[in-house]
C-alpha cells in the first residue's frame, strides 16, 4: 500500500492540474518572482548556490515524473523559470554596480544635472548629478539644495559646482525599515548629500537629451499647475495627477492620504493611465464618428485604440516613466491590442503578461511596494470580476435605473473591500500600517478623481492655451479640497489604521501564496489558499513587538512599552526617525521622551531605564550627548546595567551584564531590534547579508 502512495498522489495532483490547465500559465511570472525573491532574501553566495541547486533539483524531478504529465511539465518549467529569475536579478545587480563612498565626507561636486525634482513642501530641490571624472567621486550622486540658495529654476542638462556634505546610501535604520542602499544600488547612486553653499549653475548651450527635455517640461508643467490651484497641497495633488510630481504636498496631508487608503491616487499608475487612454480613445471615437464616410468605411475602433496608445505612451514619458506607470502603460497597450483584435480586453493573462515584462526588464522592482501593491490590486479586481457569480451579478440587464445604480454601487463597494484586503498584508509588511476604511473612502475618491478632477484638469490646461482656464481651475481647486477633506475625516476616525511591528518574511510569503491561490485557481482547489493565508496572518498577528530598538548609528534608542506607547532617548529626534521607530514598533501615536517615564532616570549625558520582561528586571544604560562621560563613572554605570548603548566606542572597562552595543558592534550588525522576553537579537546586517549593496563589515 505504501508503495502505491506516491503514484496515487501524482495521479491526484495530475487530475487537479488538468482541471486547472487554463490557469497554469498565470504562474509563470510567480515562478520568475519566486527566483528573484530567493536571491533577495537569502543572505550570501553559499545560500544562493544552494537555491540554484534546489531549483535545478525541482526541474530534474519534473523530468523524472515525465513531460507527458502536467505535473512533471509544471515542475520542470517552474524550476527553470525560478532559476532564470534568480540568475536574472543576480546578473542585473552585478551589471549596475557602480562606485560609492564608504563614509561621510565634504567634497566639491561638479558635473551635469541629469534630473531635477522639486520638493516645494520641504523648500528643497533634489538634483541627480553625473559627476565629472577625476574628482574621486561616484559617477552618479544625488544632492538636496535649499530653495533659497537657488537664483532661479534649474534645468536638466545644466552644469553645477557646489560644496556638499556627502553620505553613503543608507541601509535600513532598524530591521524591517526601508532599504535605501538597495534602491540606490540599482539606480546607480553612489552618494547622497546636502549642498553647503549656494551652487554655481551654468545652463549649457545646445539641445539636451529627450529625457532631459521631458524632465524640464514636466517641471514647468508642475509649477504651472501648482500656481493655478488654490492651496499648496491641492496644487501638489493636481501636479501629481499630471506629472507624478508629489513634492508640493505637505507631509500632514500626505499622511492623511496614506492613513485613509487614498495615497494610491498620488502615484501615476493604472487609474491615471486608464483615465487618459480611455478619455482619448472615447474622444477620438466620437469625433471620427461625426463623419458619415469615416463611420461607414474606416475601422474607427482601431484608430481610436491607436490614439489611446499614443496618449498612454506620451503620458508615461511625461510623468517620469516610473515602474508603476510603465507597468500600467504596458497593460493598457495589451488591452488596446486585444480590443483592436476583437479579443476580451482585461484578463488575468494580460495581468500576468504585464508582470512578466516588468520583472524581465527590472527584476529588482519585485522588492518594492509599488510593484506589489499595483499588481495585487489589479489581480484581485480582475479575479473578483472574473468569478462566475460576480460576473452574473454585474452583467448588464434591462432594469430600473435605481436597481442599475444600486448594482453598480454594490460592485464598487465589493471591489473596494477585496482590493483593501489584498493590499493590507503588503502595506503592513512594508509600512507596518494599513488603513481600515479605505474601501469606503475610495467609493467617493476614485470616481471623484477619475470623472471630475482629471477631466477638469485636462480641460483647464487646454483652455490655458487661450488664457481662459481660470474658472475651470477654480472647480479643480474645490474638487481637490473635497478630496483632502475626505482624506482627513477618514484618517482621523477612531480605529482608522491597523498597526503591526516588523513582519517576518515567512508570514508574508504564506499570505502571498494563499492570496494568489485564491485569485488564480478556478476549481475548488482555490479554497486551499485560505490555509496558508490564515497561517501567515496568524503568524504576523502573534509575532511580538521588539522591546528595544537601536538605530544603526547608535544615536536613537526606543523603548516599546507594550501598552501602545513608545519612548525615545532623544527628545529632539526628527520627524522621519520618530516615524521609523514608531512604525517598527507597531505603534500609532506620538512617541514619548525618556524623561517622561517613571522607570527612567536621565542626566544630560546618560539615561538608565528599567523594564520587566521575561520574568526579570532589565536595566538599560544609554548615552545621549556628544560629550565623553568620565571614565570611572561610565565603568560603574556599565557594571550595573544589563545592556549598555552608545553611538561611540565604549571604554574597554565597560562590562554590562549581557550586551554592549557601541559603534564597533553596530558597524557589524547595523540597527538592532531586541526581544527581551526571549533574549533574541535581530540585526539589519543579517537581513542585508552579503548582497553587493551591503555596507556592513563581516
Amino acid at each position: 500500500m505504501n508503495a502505491r502512495l506516491p503514484g496515487l498522489m501524482i495521479r491526484r495532483i495530475e487530475a487537479a492540474l488538468e482541471a486547472e490547465r487554463d490557469q497554469l500559465a498565470l504562474w509563470l511570472p510567480i515562478a520568475l518572482g519566486a527566483g528573484i525573491a530567493l536571491w533577495l532574501i537569502l543572505p550570501d553566495r553559499t545560500s544562493w548556490f544552494g537555491a540554484m541547486a534546489l531549483l535545478g533539483g525541482v526541474a530534474l524531478t519534473g523530468l523524472a515524473v515525465g513531460l507527458g504529465r502536467r505535473f512533471g511539465l509544471a515542475l520542470l518549467v517552474g524550476g527553470v523559470v525560478a532559476l532564470i529569475g534568480l540568475l536574472l536579478v543576480w546578473t542585473r545587480a552585478d551589471w549596475v554596480a557602480a562606485p560609492r563612498i564608504d563614509r561621510p565626507r565634504v567634497a566639491l561636486v561638479s558635473g551635469r544635472i541629469e534630473l531635477v525634482e522639486r520638493l516645494p513642501a520641504r523648500e528643497l530641490v533634489r538634483l541627480t548629478i553625473a559627476t565629472d571624472p577625476g574628482l574621486m567621486l561616484p559617477p552618479r550622486l544625488r544632492l538636496n539644495v535649499d530653495d533659497k540658495d537657488l537664483a532661479g529654476p534649474v534645468a536638466g542638462g545644466s552644469r553645477i559646482a557646489v560644496r556638499a556634505r556627502l553620505l553613503p546610501p543608507a541601509p535600513p535604520a532598524v530591521p524591517g525599515g526601508y532599504d535605501f542602499a538597495r534602491a540606490a544600488w540599482f539606480q546607480g547612486l553612489g552618494a547622497t548629500g546636502k549642498a553647503l553653499d549656494p551652487p554655481r549653475i551654468t545652463p549649457t548651450a545646445g539641445k539636451g537629451s529627450l529625457l532631459t527635455w521631458l524632465a524640464d517640461v514636466r517641471a514647468r508643467l508642475s509649477q504651472h499647475i501648482e500656481a493655478q490651484v488654490a492651496g499648496a497641497s491641492a496644487g501638489g495633488i493636481a501636479a501629481s495627477l499630471a506629472t507624478g510630481d508629489q513634492g508640493a504636498i505637505a507631509e500632514e496631508d500626505a499622511e492623511a492620504l496614506r492613513r485613509s487608503g487614498l495615497a494610491h491616487l498620488l502615484s501615476v499608475s493604472g487609474l491615471h493611465v486608464s483615465a487618459v487612454v480611455g478619455g482619448v480613445m472615447l474622444l477620438t471615437l466620437r469625433l471620427l464618428a461625426l463623419s458619415p464616410a469615416l463611420a461607414l468605411r474606416a475601422p474607427l475602433l482601431v484608430i481610436a485604440a491607436g490614439a489611446g496608445a499614443l496618449a498612454g505612451i506620451g503620458y508615461t514619458l511625461l510623468s517620469g516613466s516610473q515602474v508603476p506607470t510603465i507597468r500600467s502603460c504596458v497593460a493598457a497597450l495589451l488591452v488596446l491590442a486585444g480590443i483592436a483584435m476583437g479579443r476580451e480586453a482585461i484578463t488575468l493573462r494580460l495581468v500576468a503578461t504585464g508582470a512578466l515584462i516588468v520583472l524581465l526588464l527590472w527584476p529588482e522592482a519585485l522588492a518594492g511596494p509599488s510593484f506589489q501593491l499595483s499588481f495585487a490590486a489589479v489581480t484581485a479586481l480582475v479575479a473578483l470580476l472574473d468569478h462566475p457569480r460576480i460576473a452574473a451579478f454585474a452583467a448588464r440587464r434591462e432594469e430600473a435605473a435605481v436597481l442599475r445604480w444600486g448594482r453598480a454601487l454594490a460592485i464598487l463597494l465589493l471591489s473596494g473591500l477585496v482590493i483593501e484586503a489584498a493590499l493590507a498584508p503588503i502595506a503592513l509588511f512594508h509600512f507596518h500600517k494599513s488603513g481600515l476604511y479605505g474601501a469606503a473612502a475610495n467609493i467617493v475618491a476614485i470616481p471623484l478623481t477619475t470623472f471630475v478632477i482629471m477631466p477638469l484638469e485636462a480641460l483647464a490646461l487646454l483652455l490655458d492655451m487661450a488664457g481662459i482656464g481660470a474658472p475651470v481651475w477654480w472647480l479643480v481647486s474645490q474638487a481637490l479640497a473635497l478630496l483632502l477633506w475626505i482624506a482627513h475625516r477618514v484618517a482621523d476616525a477612531p480605529g482608522a489604521v491597523a498597526m503591526l511591528p516588523t513582519m517576518a518574511w515567512g508570514a508574508f510569503a504564506l499570505m502571498v501564496v494563499g492570496g494568489l491561490s485564491l485569485a488564480l485557481w478556478r476549481t475548488p482547489l482555490r479554497r486551499w489558499g485560505a490555509v496558508p493565508l490564515a497561517a501567515g496572518a496568524l503568524w504576523a498577528i502573534v509575532s511580538p513587538a521588539p522591546d528595544l530598538l537601536i538605530t544603526g548609528d547608535g544615536r536613537h534608542v526606543a523603548l516599546v512599552l507594550g501598552d501602545g506607547r513608545v519612548a525615545l532617548l532623544r527628545e529632539r529626534t526628527g520627524d522621519y526617525m520618530r516615524g521609523v521607530l514608531s512604525e517598527a514598533a507597531g505603534v500609532d501615536g506620538e512617541p514619548l521622551p525618556f524623561d517622561a517615564l517613571m522607570q527612567v532616570r536621565c542626566s544630560a549625558d546618560l539615561c538608565t531605564a528599567q523594564m520587566n520582561r521575561g520574568g526579570r528586571r532589565w536595566r538599560i544604560l544609554a548615552t545621549r550627548s556628544p560629550y565623553l562621560v568620565e571614565w570611572r563613572r561610565m565603568v560603574r554605570a556599565c557594571a550595573t546595567a544589563d545592556i549598555a548603548i552608545s553611538e561611540r566606542r565604549l571604554p574597554r572597562g565597560c562590562y554590562p551584564r549581557w550586551l554592549k552595543i557601541d559603534r564597533p558592534l553596530l558597524a557589524r550588525t547595523g540597527g538592532l531590534a531586541i526581544d527581551l522576553d526571549r533574549a533574541r537579537i535581530d540585526g539589519v546586517a543579517a537581513h542585508v547579508g552579503a548582497h553587493p549593496w551591503s555596507v556592513f563589515r563581516r
